[in-house]
Formats: structure tokens, sequence, C-alpha cells
């Protein structure tokens, strides 16, 4: 329970007990592993550890995948390296697992994590590169037997504050996936004017309130005031929202922000351009007979991958394709709030 008091400067809230625990605080700085006991209490009750990234339809991706000692993969989103191990576990120490992700913090501490469980270079290459960029990788590796497009944002990267791709913890308005290239989120409203913004919102989250949460950014951006913080974006979205019922306007604030970031964080790593490319490149990724699963986690990427697929099955590029989506089961979902929203497809290209 918490209790507020009010001094004459600013607005103070007491906790009783500990006061909650900073990010870098958790789990003994980031280092999750060595601490098994923690970590299955924090799962037991349905939450990603910090530090950690759970995932998402293991088994379903597999049973797709049908993958065969010998065989050549790709996971075009390395992050914590779940489904690249359980992957390479299917190959039995034979053939090879290529994985591509452009955070260079996570990816480090990923592949040295895979080299601790026995997954080394020997059948394992990671590539500091965008996962657009398969048709270098699969030039290299002569063709893929299968291929693995996880979409989402890794959890290590949304429930840490200083990648600000969370409207939860006060943190730098960043959202990139690599904080090393182009522009972050603070520096693109900076300049953005109120139409492109109003569009960007629509476009990349189907926001409804898009009109008044743009209209309140750039006026907002246009007395001084810079929207830098994750904070100072949400104190926005909120105050926008102000005119809601009471009963209904918590949910909607807290639907709003996570649009509003998403539609941010797709504008500023190009998310929809790259899916693009990666889905135009695909087909002569593939060997013959080769299966690809991807999952997705908001209408506008399974509106992309939905139609780039039917048109390779229609132009008899892929034998077969998922006309439904497959979903995660209602046990998964129960142990882990994140995979709610995923989506996976799938497509098998033709034997020719």
């Amino acid at each position: 329970m918490e209790q507020e008091t009010q001094t004459p400067h600013k607005r103070r809230v007491r906790y009783k007990g500990k006061y909650p625990r900073k990010f870098e605080e958790k789990y003994k700085e980031l280092n999750p592993e060595k601490y098994k006991d923690t970590i299955e209490h924090v799962i037991s009750k349905g939450n990603t550890p910090a530090g950690m990234h759970i995932s998402i339809m293991v088994n379903e991706i597999l049973d797709f995948l049908k993958i065969q000692p010998g065989e050549t993969g790709f996971d075009a989103t390395l992050g914590y390296g779940g489904h690249t191990k359980a992957m390479m576990e299917c190959l039995h120490g034979e053939g090879h697992m290529y994985a591509t992700d452009v955070d260079p913090e996570e990816s480090t501490k990923t592949r040295k994590r895979l080299a601790e469980q026995g997954f080394g270079e020997d059948i394992l290459t990671v590539k500091l590169q965008n996962f657009c960029t398969i048709d270098e990788i699969a030039k290299e590796a002569g063709g893929f037997d299968f291929i693995l497009a996880d979409l989402g944002v890794s959890s290590m990267q949304i429930d840490n504050p200083k990648r600000g791709f969370s409207f939860r913890a006060d943190g730098p308005l960043d959202l990139r996936l690599n904080q090393e290239k182009g522009i972050s989120a603070a520096e693109r409203l900076d300049k953005i004017s109120r139409d492109e913004l109003a569009g960007m919102l629509y476009e990349n989250s189907d926001e409804p309130y898009c009109e008044e949460i743009a209209k309140a950014i750039t006026d907002e951006i246009r007395k001084g005031n810079r929207v830098d913080t994750t904070t100072k974006l949400r104190e926005i979205i909120e105050e926008t929202l102000d005119f809601l019922p009471e009963k209904e306007k918590k949910d909607t604030v807290r639907k709003t922000c996570q649009r509003v970031f998403q539609a941010l964080r797709i504008d500023v790593n190009r998310e929809f351009e790259v899916l693009y490319e990666f889905m135009e490149k695909l087909p002569d990724a593939l060997k013959p007979g080769g299966r690809v699963a991807i999952l997705t986690f908001h209408s506008g990427e399974d509106k992309l991958v939905k139609k780039a697929l039917k048109a390779g099955y229609k132009a008899g590029i892929y034998s077969d394709y998922a006309k439904d989506v497959v979903r995660p089961s209602a046990q998964e979902c129960a142990q882990n709030g994140r995979a709610r929203s995923t989506k996976m497809r799938w497509a098998i290209k033709a034997e020719y």
C-alpha cells in the first residue's frame, strides 16, 4: 500500500516497506541465469524476469519447421536466443544456424550465453545486421531449409528504461533497436509536423486519437519544450485524454500509450520498410521445400506478411501457406502475458 503526502514544492509518494527496486538492481545486475528459484517464481506469476525474454510458441514453431539434423537454418531476430537454441537442439550437432540482430548490446550477451551452453561458432553464425539482408546471408549459406522471423521486440529491450520502449518507467525517449545508428524518437519529434505525426500514429498503430495527440505533442514542442523522455510523452497523452469518463480513462490511456510508443518505434526503426524488403527476398533465400514461420504482433505487420505469402502462393512460389493464423495456447498466454497478441503465419517453398 502507499500513502501520498504533499509538500509545498513537490508531490511525494511514500511506500510502506521497501522502495521499488531500480531495473539495474533486479536479479543481481541482470544476470538472471544465476538465480533459478527467483526466475521460476517470477515466471510462475505470469511475468517476465528483468533481463530475460521468454520465447513464444516454441512448440508450434518446431512442429511446423520439422527441422532435421544436417539442415541449414536462419533466425531473423536472435534476441535472447531462446528460439535459436531450440532450433539448434533439433540439429543434434549437424548442420548450421545463422542469426541476425541489430542490437549490439543484446546480441553480444546472447552469443556468449549460447556459446557457454555448447552452441559455438561451429554451429552458429551471428551477424550484427538487419534481417532484410537475408539475400546476402542466404548466398553465403547456400540457401536455407528453415527460417524463423519473430518480429516482436525482446523483453530485455522493453524492460530496460534506458532504451525508452516502455511508458511505464521513466527514461530517454529513444526506441531504437540499435542506439548507435539513426535518430531517436525524441529527435524525430523535434522536427515532425502535426499532419505527418497524425499520419504516422494512424498508419503504424491505428490510433483513434491520432489528431488530438499529434496536436498536443507538436504544440508542446513549439513552446520550446522537448518531448525527450518516456514520462513527458505519457503525461501529454494523459492530459490529452483527460476529457474521457473516469470509468474508461485508465484503460484507454494505457492502450493509447502502447499504440503511440509502438508507432514511434516502427517509424525510427523503419520496421515496415525492413519487413517489406525481407518478404520480397524471402522466396529466393529458401531452398525448394524449405519452410518459414513468422510471428507477428500487430495488425500492420500481420497484414503485410499475409499479403506477401498469399501472393507468393498464387504465383506458385509457395506450395502451401497459412490461410488462418496459428495462435499461442491459452496456457501459454496465462504464463506469459506478452504472448497474447502473437500470430504465427507460415509457408512452404514449392519443390521445383
